[in-house]
């Protein structure tokens, strides 16, 4: 049974979580593996729309990604917790390795002498698709992994530690891949991802196994699956924390337009464009520090909802500008704002749930949260084909607020939720 009683964190030692030898190096190995990803998605972004210099092209490369990491969630939760999750998150980061490396190859010389751009951008979504499925497993793996390293008493701290990393990760991906690009070109970008995620895989091999927990181990596929189902469908905190988060990530996924601004509304090229992609993982990473050190005390739920609308206004903001200092003064804002929200959500799932069910938990909010990143990009092109660039965008951040205002109604429990 999940303990669902108040967790007090028993030192006010910000770095307590830091302090285990192993959480260090799951934290540093995550670091690596995220910098790699985010640069890969950063730069697949810019070549896909390079190639086709259409932005409803961005949209289909996260649909190619959603697909499978939504049809493979559930499954893959419950393979991760019949597993030893050590070895699950190491081959989804070799196969990551080999993914950055087929990119590689069709960004080389050979392959444009030998293709059009059409069939290499083909290329490019078989690829993404593959990563989807690998993200399935990978994803969940890393956030079960989180509460086995690391004692209850601290669990509040290493979210927040854990969220600091993968969102100091983020921007730092997202802006190097911009200036990478500008300096190195595609094919000199994928040889550092792919040295990157190298890199990561063996930081991670230094971690202890995570055999499965008995009570699990002996389910049925469908009935394991069904079990995680349940337990988020009753546990009303954790289910309004995935709605709200995916409506909002959904209609408020400015960022996959950030191409189509820096080259054509901006002008600003690949080093503006660095910047802008950066921006909102930048403003996270402030709020995630800010937190770290003066953790939030009370009415986090309602603190929440009050970050995601601000996040909704600042897309507006962002897509209504025509200067580059307010688009990327907007976009910051919405990472400061995210950055509070990510940590909140972050904490609540973890205390929420118990060890058995960490993978089927996580997987299930990958469907919600992680997927609808991608989903939000195919929805942001298509929106875009449809309605103009900008537009879309504004009626984006509209559809967030739209998406507060009917959570806050409808999940009175989240609302009034403190830890």
């Amino acid at each position: 049974m999940a303990d669902n009683s108040p967790v007090t964190q028993i030192t006010n030692d910000p770095f307590a979580a830091v302090r285990i030898p192993e959480f260090k190096n799951l934290m540093i190995g995550r670091f690596t593996f995220i910098i790699a990803l985010r640069m890969m998605s950063t730069l697949v972004g810019w070549w896909v729309y390079e190639l086709t210099s259409d932005p409803f092209a961005i949209g289909l490369v996260g649909l190619s990604e959603f697909v499978p990491a939504f049809s493979f969630a559930l499954y893959a939760g419950h393979v991760i917790d019949i597993s030893d999750r050590r070895k699950v998150m190491l081959k989804g980061v070799s196969f990551y390795i080999f993914a950055a490396l087929l990119l590689l190859l069709f960004s080389t010389g050979f392959t444009s002498s030998h293709f059009t751009n059409q069939t290499i951008a083909i290329g490019i979504y078989i690829v993404i698709f593959g990563t989807g499925i690998i993200r399935a497993f990978t994803g969940p793996t890393f956030s079960s992994m989180l509460a086995m390293v690391v004692p209850r008493q601290y669990l509040q701290n290493a979210t927040t530690w854990n969220q600091g990393s993968w969102l100091s990760a983020s921007v730092s991906g997202h802006a190097m891949a911009g200036f990478l690009i500008w300096k190195l070109g595609i094919t000199g970008t994928l040889i550092i991802i792919s040295s990157l995620l190298v890199a990561a895989f063996f930081v991670l091999t230094q971690l202890k196994p995570k055999p499965p927990t008995p009570q699990i181990s002996e389910k049925k596929t469908w009935e394991s699956v069904k079990e995680g189902l349940r337990f988020v469908f009753k546990t009303k905190e954790i289910l309004g924390t995935f709605t709200l988060d995916m409506f909002a990530v959904l209609f408020g996924g400015a960022v996959a337009m950030v191409p189509v601004y820096a080259k054509d509304i901006l002008k600003v090229g690949p080093l503006g464009f660095g910047w802008l992609n950066a921006a909102i993982d930048i403003g996270a990473i402030f709020s995630v520090i800010l937190l770290t050190l003066r953790p939030m005390k009370k009415a986090q739920g309602k603190k929440l909802f009050l970050a995601v609308a601000g996040f909704g206004m600042c897309i507006i903001l962002f897509a209504l500008s025509k200067w580059f200092f307010l688009s990327f003064v907007a976009l910051l804002t919405a990472g400061m704002l995210d950055g509070l929200s990510v940590v909140v959500r972050g904490t609540i799932m973890q205390l929420k749930t118990p060890d058995h069910m960490r993978g089927r938990v996580s997987s299930v909010g990958s469907m919600f949260i992680n997927s609808s990143n991608e989903l939000g990009q195919f929805e942001s092109g298509l929106a875009a084909r449809l309605m103009g660039v900008t537009p879309s965008v504004v009626f984006g951040g509209c559809m967030t607020l739209l998406v507060v205002i009917i959570t806050w109604w409808k999940a009175p429990t989240l609302r009034k939720f403190e830890y």
